[in-house]
């Protein structure tokens, strides 16, 4: 599934060539995503103008005119800006049409994203409404996250990746944000000291930037809005290096089930 970098990522490519344009119409191929896209999505945002386009968490939001579409891409989708000449693929399920001649072409192949017309304040929507903080806001401290994990018996790695908690912190970068923070990922939540809890949130943003400066993970239906994946696998420390010599003590790498998730870590240097 595309993760917090992977959408900050196509965020950045699309913006540029969305903001301050005009909507011409929406062109729907294929309606049936996670919830069904209702033909009045189409009547509210024709002849709109796009003004910001902004993330929460893993969604979307283009600001437009009198609404917000917010957008999720769920397990495979990507998105495009392309000539609206150009002829759809099998996937390309939805374009969101511009006066310029191009369009952003949602590609979409299991059908697990969506898309929804919010008029009003758009953090109330139900799906946006109790999220947590950005991991890369100010909102997110380790004061914030020791006070949080009071009287908390989960395992840290399921803790950090609680949309409740902090959102976007999806299952490769808690592995990787807790193997630096030296954090052992089935330790629970409340019995990790304060000053280790900073060390983490630390430890979180600085693995989010990279990906993201890095144009997020090479997973295996991501791709970036220039068609190309993203590179940050090549930096990976310990997911999907099960054996493999720990990059900081040479240890070789565990995997066990934490939460129902593979997680992998350092024997020796998390604790």
């Amino acid at each position: 599934m595309p993760e917090l970098p992977e959408v900050e990522t196509s965020l950045r490519g699309i913006a540029p060539h969305l903001e301050g344009r005009r909507v011409l119409r929406l062109d729907a191929r294929e309606r049936r995503l996670r919830w069904p896209v209702p033909e009045t999505v189409d009547l509210a945002v024709a002849g709109q103008r796009i003004i910001q386009l902004r993330r929460r968490a893993k969604y979307l939001l283009l600001q437009l005119e009198t609404g917000t579409l917010l957008l999720h891409l769920g397990m495979s989708g990507s998105l495009r800006v392309v000539p609206v000449t150009t002829p759809p693929l099998p996937h390309d399920h939805i374009d969101l049409v511009l006066t310029d001649g191009y369009c952003l072409r949602l590609r979409d192949p299991r059908r697990f994203g969506s898309l929804h017309w919010v008029q009003g304040p758009v953090e109330a929507h139900p799906l946006l409404a109790h999220l947590g903080p950005e991991p890369l806001g100010d909102a997110f401290s380790g004061a914030y996250l020791h006070q949080q994990a009071r009287g908390r018996r989960a395992p840290v790695k399921a803790f950090i990746m609680d949309s409740h908690v902090v959102v976007g912190v999806g299952n490769i970068y808690a592995n990787e944000a807790l193997h630096l923070a030296g954090i052992h990922p089935a330790r629970a939540a409340g019995r990790i000291s304060a000053l280790r809890l900073d060390a983490l949130v630390r430890a979180i943003t600085r693995v989010l930037a990279a990906a993201i400066a890095e144009g997020g993970t090479s997973l295996r239906d991501f791709v970036r809005e220039d068609g190309n994946p993203g590179y940050f696998a090549q930096s990976l420390r310990v997911y999907g290096r099960t054996d493999q010599p720990c990059p900081s003590c040479g240890a070789p790498i565990r995997q066990r089930r934490i939460a129902q998730r593979s997680s992998f870590y350092c024997p020796r240097c998390q604790r």
